[in-house]
């Protein structure tokens, strides 16, 4: 499950190039791929309700619209296909716009696996601390927000919202890192058990792999504008610049999404911006 996720992470450079390819032309895919975009971002969204709720109908939910996204890649695929056979100078620009569709289709299927730890919650009467239980519903405020940033971007091809995908992302890094902290002290301190830990890691990992895909997304709609941009090279700079945005952005975010006051917890830096390898 990890590994698929971060199979997408690593894609950014390929997406970017894909896309800038794509920009200014338009097809009769083009409405359909944005549909896929909406219901594997909504997958998810449910997949983490799923969760939250306890709520096994909704993860019903969740498996009836993996099929339907599966269908539209099935779709898009067969008429890119079809589109190769006929015009066979368009065949480069269909391969890339089938490289699309396939990693939204993916997206699905790593909602799916995310549902799977929901129903090992639910299955296994699995029950986190009160404590931990704040801190999840912070860290997944913060997941259910990157998604919808990075929805309405993709979608809307809203530039402004793309600049507020990449400090959100670094302040969910942020949290993982502290949550996953917090844990190993509850486990030294016999207030929490290794199947928990388990489970809590998946949950933390994926969810963490999900938000670095949504800053894939921003960053290539960003370098649609910018053809000459350079990917990592972006990303180092805003966040090592002191780009008055970028430290605004990432401010106003690590403000919203506080964890619960811990005795072990460091006071917050909200100027320093983590650097992410």
């Amino acid at each position: 499950m990890i590994t698929d996720m971060e199979r997408i992470g690593d894609q950014a450079e390929d997406i970017a190039e894909i896309i800038q390819f794509l920009a200014g032309r338009s097809a009769e895919n083009d409405d359909l791929l944005r549909e896929m975009a909406r219901s594997t971002i909504h997958m998810v969204t449910e997949s983490v309700d799923a969760y939250v709720q306890r709520d096994t109908m909704l993860a019903e939910t969740v498996i009836a619209e993996d099929d339907v996204v599966d269908n539209a890649f099935d779709e898009v695929k067969r008429r890119l296909i079809d589109k190769i056979t006929a015009h066979p100078e368009d065949g480069a620009y269909a391969l890339d716009l089938l490289m699309i569709a396939k990693y939204f289709e993916r997206i699905g299927d790593h909602a799916v696996n995310l549902l799977r730890v929901a129903r090992e919650i639910h299955d296994k009467d699995l029950k986190f601390s009160e404590k931990a239980q704040q801190e999840l519903e912070v860290f997944t405020g913060a997941i259910i927000e990157i998604l919808n940033i990075t929805t309405d971007a993709f979608v809307e091809n809203n530039l402004q919202l793309s600049y507020e995908v990449e400090p959100l992302e670094q302040v969910i890094d942020s949290l993982k890192v502290e949550l996953k902290n917090r844990h190993i002290r509850r486990l030294q301190e016999g207030k929490c058990t290794i199947e928990l830990g388990f489970v809590l890691s998946d949950i933390l990992n994926n969810f963490e792999r999900v938000s670095d895909h949504c800053s894939n997304i921003a960053v290539c709609l960003i370098q649609i504008k910018d053809s000459t941009m350079d990917t990592h090279g972006y990303l180092n700079e805003i966040k090592t610049s002191g780009d008055p945005r970028f430290t605004g952005y990432y401010n106003r975010f690590t403000s919203k999404y506080t964890l619960p006051e811990s005795h072990h917890k460091k006071a917050p830096q909200p100027q320093e911006v983590p650097l992410k390898s």
